[in-house]
């Protein structure tokens, strides 16, 4: 068993830190959605991607080891006076089976654990 800290990343070797997660529930499949949202992205600055290995999926990794989730979206928003500064990465995962989402929270609680990330609910304004 791995008893490092919870860590994700979409290439080999670079770990990503997520900054935000909305979780939401399909009323009409059931089906569950989870939205991370990245500020950074360590793999595209200095294009250190270019040196890793795509995994063309999301690894999310801790001490029951590794979850493996091609994401169902992924997008890149730009801001900045010119429009061309990245504000923020979406990334959408689709989770359809009870025992998926049982282990991906259980992963989320260790990481939300591990990074101080606590439960809030959205605000509205």
């Amino acid at each position: 068993m791995n008893t490092a800290a919870p860590s994700l990343g979409f290439y080999e070797g670079i770990s990503e830190t997520i900054d935000n997660v909305s979780l939401r529930r399909h009323p009409a499949t059931g089906d569950r959605t989870v939205l991370l949202t990245f500020k950074h992205l360590k793999a595209i600055e200095s294009f250190r991607s270019f040196r890793s290995e795509f995994s063309k999926a999301l690894k999310l990794v801790d001490e029951e080891g590794t979850i493996t989730i091609e994401p169902s979206g992924i997008r890149f928003i730009f801001g900045g006076p010119d429009g061309d500064d990245l504000d923020r990465v979406e990334c959408t995962l689709t989770i359809d089976r009870q025992d998926h989402w049982d282990r991906f929270m259980r992963f989320m609680h260790r990481y939300a654990e591990a990074n101080g990330m606590a439960y809030g609910e959205p605000t509205v304004g």
